[in-house]
């Protein structure tokens, strides 16, 4: 699966678990889990990593930008002004022109305000920033995004750090076949089967964080979910045999003496 990459914007990935950096107990957990999943593209939350003041400790400080890809999310923001406010910080800090786009709508559920992010998108866009937008699992929003020049969309699988896995696969399956960009599945994802089928499916990443940090033993977590991944990816590039409601013999009886 070495040479099996995932592109976006001319960029390419080698690894198609995407991590963020969120809830761990200290950075140092935080830089052991991140090396062992073998992901190297990490997300931070410009809103929660002090990207200006690089003389105190910092989370920047364990991650070797030459290791990873440092991918700053708006994570927090909940209006237009405040998610293109903190996106244009991380690329004067110099971390990347790369943003993970969230406009939140609601505090008690998390869920994107699509409307609102819709339109930041655009706007950073035009300020020529990578969006990858953080939306829900609408087929709908998920083409508008991509017709205003989103190089990948980022759907929900069920809401942020609820743990519940995908729990809409009809719409997830109707976003894949109908959006001409990656897609990575985001937020939801609760244990290593959660996943794996998100990649059976055909998703072409998945991101996560509290399902790594907030497991028992993080750094064991983040090791399945390394797997769980590549597992996943080579069953959906294998291709799975059709569901039947009868049996099927393994050795058939023609022939048999």
């Amino acid at each position: 699966m070495s040479d099996d990459r995932l592109t976006i914007a001319g960029r390419e990935f080698r690894s198609r678990l995407w991590v963020g950096t969120g809830k761990y107990k200290d950075f140092v957990e935080t830089k052991k889990a991140i090396e062992t999943s073998g992901a190297d593209v990490v997300t931070v939350a410009v809103r929660r990593v002090n990207v200006t003041d690089r003389n105190s400790e910092n989370l920047l400080d364990y991650l070797d930008p030459k290791q990873y890809t440092i991918l700053p999310n708006t994570a927090g923001c909940y209006t237009v002004e405040d998610a293109v406010r903190y996106a244009r910080l991380a690329r004067a800090a110099g971390v990347s022109d790369l943003v993970k786009l969230e406009v939140i709508g609601d505090e008690r559920t998390l869920f994107p305000d699509t409307a609102g992010l819709i339109e930041a998108a655009r706007i950073l866009i035009k300020e020529g920033f990578v969006v990858l937008p953080y939306t829900n699992d609408d087929p709908i929003v998920a083409q508008k995004l991509v017709d205003i020049g989103c190089p990948a969309v980022m759907p929900l699988a069920a809401p942020i750090g609820s743990g519940l896995g995908i729990r809409n696969p009809c719409n997830l399956k109707i976003i894949l076949e109908t959006v001409n960009v990656p897609v990575i599945v985001d937020a939801g994802v609760g244990t290593a089967s959660d996943a794996a089928l998100a990649m059976e499916y055909g998703a072409d990443a998945v991101l996560m964080n509290t399902a790594i940090a907030g497991a028992k033993e993080p750094v064991a977590m983040a090791e399945a979910m390394k797997y769980a991944v590549e597992a996943g990816r080579l069953a959906y590039k294998a291709g799975r045999i059709p569901r039947k409601l009868y049996a099927t013999a393994s050795s058939p009886i023609e022939g048999m003496l």
